[in-house]
């Protein structure tokens, strides 16, 4: 798997996360400036220029901002737990309701895309509500000749998260070719499945999703609070009979036990997705879900399906070493 590279030139590369980073990983990690230049993604020049300004603002002292510090040290602590090329962790609400924990964990990951898409992309993305979060955070300058391609299937009845809309916005602020999975989450049986795939214009994403730049997932948690109930996406004794298979996990409604193994569940069979063997072949693969509760999920699909860049918040991240660990 590729490591993106940030595109030096976008005003990201001068913000505070990004200089103070910098200056962690120089100043308390011991890293040379090449060194941290290649964690980053961006030129050594721009770590040069970094490291000076946060001097100038008496950002760098004898110790770093213990807030800023304890994102930073959870990031890097992240990344050597888990062989991730990244990890950027946010401060976790007050208020640890899903709806807050989307926003927070949404804005960086959009803050994120905004720097690393570059022209000529394949982007492959799921949906959820930290993905719709992240629009808000999303401001890329033009790019040409990229494609996203919805990697799993709608539902009738929306309620917070619409994957249609989703998919649609972020391909229309980047200007980009939009290739929708026009087909039911969940249909009755693999013959309809595959008639879908191979005789209504389905394969063409498929085909797509072997190749991808850039894969966008996200992941939640099986349980009482689960999306997948409260959205009304799986009944409570579906949820109760995944559960008792060993499930802690549904990454692109496809559910995983804690080793980041398919459940024996006929839900698995229907579900119309790419498949999660196909997705761990992209250059790229973004993770993004916060919570502590989320924590085991989180585990459970870096396992199945790799992960380069995780982005998450503290209680996530915290939970994550003590299961690590």
């Amino acid at each position: 798997m590729a490591k993106l590279r940030r595109d030096h030139h976008t005003t990201l590369s001068d913000a505070s996360g990004l200089r103070i980073r910098a200056a962690w990983l120089y100043y308390n990690e011991g890293l040379t400036q090449k060194d941290v230049a290649d964690r980053l993604g961006i030129s050594r020049s721009t770590v040069i220029r970094m490291l000076e300004e946060a001097r100038k603002r008496a950002e760098v002292q004898i110790w770093i901002s213990d807030g800023v510090a304890d994102c930073v040290d959870l990031a890097v602590r992240l990344e050597k737990a888990y062989g991730l090329d990244e990890a950027v962790v946010v401060p976790s609400p007050e208020s640890k309701d899903a709806a807050s924990i989307a926003k927070a964990v949404g804005l960086a990951l959009g803050q994120f895309l905004t720097e690393t898409i570059t022209n000529d992309m394949t982007i492959g993305v799921g949906w959820g509500r930290t993905m719709t979060a992240s629009l808000a955070g999303f401001r890329p300058p033009n790019r040409e000749n990229c494609k996203v391609v919805s990697l799993l299937g709608g539902i009738v009845a929306v309620r917070q998260t619409n994957p249609i809309d989703y998919t649609w916005r972020l391909a229309s602020q980047l200007g980009a070719e939009c290739y929708m999975f026009l087909a039911p989450l969940l249909v009755d049986s693999i013959a309809t499945k595959r008639a879908l795939i191979e005789e209504c214009g389905l394969k063409a994403i498929y085909d797509l999703a072997e190749n991808l730049d850039l894969a966008i997932v996200s992941c939640g948690d099986i349980g009482p609070h689960s999306t997948s109930l409260s959205e009304g996406f799986i009944s409570q004794q579906t949820l109760t009979e995944l559960v008792e298979a060993g499930c802690v996990c549904d990454t692109m409604f496809n559910f995983l036990d804690a080793e980041g193994n398919s459940v024996a569940h006929p839900i698995n069979e229907r579900v119309m997705s790419v498949d999660l063997d196909t997705l761990k072949k992209a250059k790229h693969i973004v993770l993004s879900s916060g919570g502590a509760h989320r924590a085991k999920a989180i585990r459970a699909t870096i396992r199945r399906i790799g992960c380069n860049t995780l982005i998450t918040d503290e209680a996530a991240a915290r939970e994550l070493l003590e299961l690590a660990g």
